[in-house]
C-alpha cells in the first residue's frame, strides 16, 4: 500500500507538471538549458537550435516586431510578412477612402509596383540576445535608493549599448527582467519600407467584430500581407521606389496537414506586457477597483462611438480603428474579472503567499531579509489605491476626448517658443501632428465624448483628484454635461480644422497668445496640472516602493521556490511559448471543440450587418464548396485553438507545428482566459489562431491572389510521415 500510495503521489505530482506545461514565455536563447527536453516530451520534432541561433538561420530569423505593437513573420524568399488585419488596419484605413474604401471591400496588389507604402511602419528583427546582468548591476550598493539605482542602471545600460559589437545600420537595447533582477542586451535590424500587399474585406478579416471579440467558437479571417523592402545591398533603407524585396536569412514553410487535438504547438512573437508574479493584495485591487473604473470609462466612450459610426459610413471609417481599440482591452478587463473570480485567482495567490511565509519563516536568513514582504505589500496598496484609481481616470478618459489631444500638440509648441529657429522647426512638427488628428476627427463626435466622459471625471471620483475649474465649469450648468459640452465646443476654436491651420500658417504666435484664453485649454491645463499635484506626485514615492518590493519578493520567489522553472513576465521582447492543441469547458454542462468551419460563419451570417455580414463571392464557394487544396472532407476549417501562453503583442505571432512549420496565426485569446497576463489557468486558458488552410484559401480562392501563395514554400509533414 506504501509503494502504491508513493506511485500515486507521484502521478499526481507528474499530471500537475504536465498541467502548467503549457504556461511560459521563454526567452528564445535559454530554451535548450530550461526547456528543450520538455518541448521534446510534448512531441516537437526540432532542436532549441532550429529555434533561436547566432551562428546559423533558425526560426527566430523569420519573426518580426511589426510596428512595434504586434508580431509578423516572414514567408516567402520576396520578403512577404503575414500578420493580423487588425494589426495591419491602420494601414488599410490610411489608404481608404469613400471612392476606394479597402477597409468594406479589401485590397490586393497584383504586382509588386501596386504594394501601398506606409510612412512610419516598420519591422524590426532580432539578431542576438546577451545576458548582460552582472554589467548593468555593477557597482550598485544594496543600500541605494531606487533614483540612485535608476541613474546608476541607466548609465550602465548606456554604455552597454555604446560597447555593443553590431553593424552601423544594427541597433541595440537592454531590458530589465524578473522586476529589475535580470537584463539582457538586444541586438536589432529594422526595417523602415514596409509595403501593404493585401487585406481581405472587413468582413473576413474582423468578421464578428465586437460580438465576437475575446470569444470561441470564432470565424475570423484575421489575417493582412505586407512586404519587406531594403536597399539594393539588402540592408535596411528609408522608403525609396528604387528599393527592392528583402531577401530574409530564414522564412516560415507552410503545413497544409492542419491540427488534431493534443498536437504540439508552439507560438513565437513579442508579447507586450503580463505580471504573473504579483501580490494577492494587488490582484484583489484590480479586481474590485481598477478594472470596473476602466470598464465603466469605455462603456461610455463605445456606446457613443457605436451610435455615430452605425449613423453614418465616413464616421465609420474615421473611428473604426479608435473605437477597435477601445473595445479590445474594455472586452480583455471584463473578461479578466470574470476569469479572476472563476478561478479563484485571489485565493490561488494567497494560498501561495502562506506557503511562501511558511518557508520564509523556517529560515533565519530568508526571514531577515524576506519577512516582512506580504505585510508590506499590503500597506502600500492600501495607501496607493486611491491614487491609482484617479490614475486610471485621468489617463483613460483624457486620450479618449480628442480636443485634448489637439490641446496638448500647442502646449507642446508653446514650450518650444525659446528661440525663432526652435519654434520654427516645432511649427512644423505641430502642423503635420494636427493633420492627423484632424483628418479622422468629428467635432460632434468628440463633443458627445466630452459630456460622457467628463461627467464621468466629475462625479465619480474623490473631489480632491478633479481639476477645480472642471468642477466651476460643470457647475455653471448645473452638471448637465450636454449643455457644458455644447458651450465648451462654441466657445472655442480648436475643432475647427481650416481657421486653425488658417492661423498657423498666418501669424502663430499671435495665435498662441489668443488661445491661452481658449476654454478648452484652460480647462486642460488646469486637469494637466491636477492630476501632476493631486496624484502623480502623491503616487511616485508609493509607486517606487511597490517597484522595490516587488523587485525584492521576485528574487525572494526564485529562492524560496527552488523546484519551480521561472520564466520572465512580458515585456514586449522575443519570446517563445508552447503547448498543444486543446479543447475546454467554459462553464458547467458545456465542452467547446479545438477547431471552427466555415459553415459556422454561414450560420452567423446576417446580411448587411456591420459584424456579421458575408461577402457574396464568399458565400458562393462555400455553396458551390470550391475549396481547393485547403479544404478538408468537404469543409473549410477556419480557426482552431490550443493552450500557448500568450498575451498583446503575440497578435500577428505564427503559430507553429512539431516541425517548425507555419500552421495558423495567433490572434485572439478565449475571454474565460484573458486574466492570463496575471494569473494562467491551464483548465480555460486558451489562445485563438486562423487557420493557414483558411488565409491561403482567402488569398488564393476569393481574392484571386494565388500569385502570393506561389511565393510560399507549402509541406506536409504529417503525409510524408504516413
Amino acid at each position: 500500500m506504501k509503494w502504491l500510495k508513493l506511485k500515486l503521489f507521484s502521478l499526481f505530482l507528474f499530471l500537475s507538471f504536465v498541467a502548467r506545461a503549457d504556461e511560459g514565455m521563454w526567452l528564445p536563447l535559454l530554451l535548450e538549458k530550461m526547456n528543450e527536453s520538455q518541448m521534446k516530451s510534448l512531441g516537437m520534432k526540432i532542436n532549441a537550435s532550429d529555434i533561436y541561433s547566432i551562428n546559423k538561420g533558425s526560426l527566430k530569423d523569420a519573426i518580426v516586431s511589426f510596428g512595434g505593437f504586434c508580431t509578423g513573420e516572414v514567408i516567402s524568399s520576396k520578403g512577404l510578412v503575414l500578420t493580423n488585419h487588425h494589426c495591419g488596419f491602420r494601414s488599410v484605413q490610411s489608404h481608404s477612402t469613400l471612392d476606394n474604401n479597402y477597409i468594406r471591400d479589401g485590397f490586393w496588389a497584383k504586382e509588386y509596383n501596386a504594394e501601398l507604402p506606409n510612412q512610419g511602419l516598420f519591422v524590426t528583427f532580432i539578431v542576438r540576445i546577451e545576458d548582460v546582468s552582472k554589467k548593468v548591476l555593477a557597482g550598485i550598493a544594496k543600500n541605494a535608493t531606487e533614483d540612485q539605482r535608476k541613474v546608476a542602471i541607466n548609465a550602465n545600460m548606456e554604455k552597454i549599448n555604446k560597447e555593443a559589437a553590431k553593424e552601423k545600420f544594427q541597433k541595440s537595447f537592454v531590458r530589465s527582467f524578473f522586476e529589475g533582477n535580470q537584463y539582457y542586451l538586444f541586438v536589432t535590424e529594422t526595417y523602415n519600407d514596409v509595403r501593404l500587399v493585401g487585406a481581405p474585406p472587413q468582413s473576413i478579416g474582423n468578421f464578428g467584430q465586437d460580438t465576437d471579440n475575446w470569444m470561441w467558437p470564432r470565424h475570423t479571417g484575421d489575417f493582412a500581407l505586407f512586404r519587406i523592402y531594403a536597399g539594393k545591398d539588402n540592408k535596411p533603407a528609408d522608403y525609396s521606389p528604387d528599393n527592392v524585396p528583402y531577401v530574409p536569412k530564414k522564412s516560415l514553410s507552410i503545413s497544409l496537414d492542419g491540427v488534431a487535438q493534443d498536437d504540439f504547438t508552439m507560438v513565437f512573437g513579442f508579447p507586450g506586457k503580463t505580471t504573473q508574479y504579483l501580490p494577492s493584495t494587488a490582484v484583489q485591487q484590480i479586481v474590485d477597483v481598477s478594472d470596473p473604473a476602466k470598464i465603466q470609462i469605455r462603456d461610455k466612450a463605445l456606446d457613443v462611438l457605436n451610435k455615430f459610426m452605425r449613423a453614418d459610413e465616413g464616421i465609420k471609417i474615421k473611428y473604426a480603428a479608435k473605437y477597435a481599440s477601445v473595445s479590445n482591452a474594455w472586452k480583455k478587463w471584463r473578461g479578466e474579472v470574470l476569469g479572476l473570480t472563476r478561478t479563484n485567482g485571489v485565493a490561488k495567490k494567497q494560498k501561495q503567499e502562506a506557503e511562501f511565509a511558511k518557508r520564509v519563516n523556517s529560515n533565519a536568513e530568508w526571514k531577515t531579509a524576506y519577512g516582512n514582504l506580504i505585510p508590506d505589500f499590503e500597506t502600500t496598496y492600501k495607501a496607493i489605491e486611491p491614487l491609482s484609481l484617479a490614475r486610471d481616470f485621468y489617463n483613460e478618459i483624457t486620450p479618449r476626448i480628442e480636443i485634448f489631444s489637439i490641446v496638448s500638440e500647442f502646449n507642446k509648441l508653446s514650450n518650444a517658443a525659446t528661440d525663432d529657429a526652435t519654434f520654427n522647426k516645432a511649427l512644423e512638427t505641430t502642423k503635420i501632428a494636427l493633420e492627423k488628428i484632424y483628418k479622422d476627427y468629428d467635432a460632434n463626435v468628440d463633443k458627445a465624448l466630452f459630456a460622457a466622459l467628463m461627467e464621468l471625471y466629475v462625479t465619480k471620483q474623490p473631489t480632491q483628484y478633479i481639476s477645480t475649474v472642471a468642477v466651476q465649469q460643470a457647475k455653471e450648468f448645473d452638471n448637465n454635461f450636454t449643455a457644458y459640452a455644447t458651450a465648451l465646443y462654441n466657445g472655442t476654436i480648436l475643432h475647427d480644422k481650416a481657421k486653425v491651420i488658417e492661423r498657423l500658417k498666418t501669424n502663430p504666435k499671435t495665435f498662441l497668445v489668443e488661445l491661452a484664453k481658449d476654454p478648452a485649454i484652460v480647462l486642460f491645463n488646469d486637469m494637466i496640472i491636477a492630476y501632476n499635484e493631486k496624484v502623480n506626485t502623491p503616487i511616485a514615492p508609493l509607486q517606487a516602493k511597490v517597484d522595490a518590493l516587488q523587485r525584492t519578493y521576485m528574487q525572494a520567489q526564485m529562492d524560496v521556490f527552488k523546484e519551480k522553472k521561472f520564466f520572465p513576465d512580458a515585456n514586449s521582447t522575443l519570446r517563445v511559448t508552447y503547448g498543444k492543441v486543446d479543447s475546454y469547458i467554459p462553464r458547467d454542462g458545456v465542452q467547446y471543440n479545438i477547431q471552427t468551419y466555415l459553415d459556422g460563419a454561414m450560420e452567423k451570417y446576417v446580411p448587411g450587418d456591420y459584424e456579421f455580414d458575408v461577402p457574396e463571392k464568399l458565400r458562393t464557394l462555400y455553396a458551390n464548396k470550391d475549396y481547393g487544396q485547403y479544404g478538408v472532407n468537404g469543409k473549410m476549417p477556419v480557426c482552431f485553438i490550443a493552450s500557448n501562453h500568450t498575451t498583446g503583442g503575440n497578435s500577428g505571432s505564427p503559430a507553429l507545428d512539431a516541425h517548425g512549420n507555419l500552421i495558423g496565426l495567433n490572434f485572439d485569446r478565449v475571454w474565460e482566459g484573458t486574466m492570463s497576463d496575471i494569473n494562467y489557468d491551464p483548465s480555460i486558458c486558451r489562445n485563438i489562431m486562423v487557420d493557414i488552410r483558411y488565409v491561403l484559401f482567402i488569398v488564393d480562392k476569393f481574392a484571386d491572389a494565388g500569385h502570393l501563395v506561389k511565393e510560399m514554400n507549402i509541406v506536409h509533414p504529417k503525409k510524408k510521415k504516413k
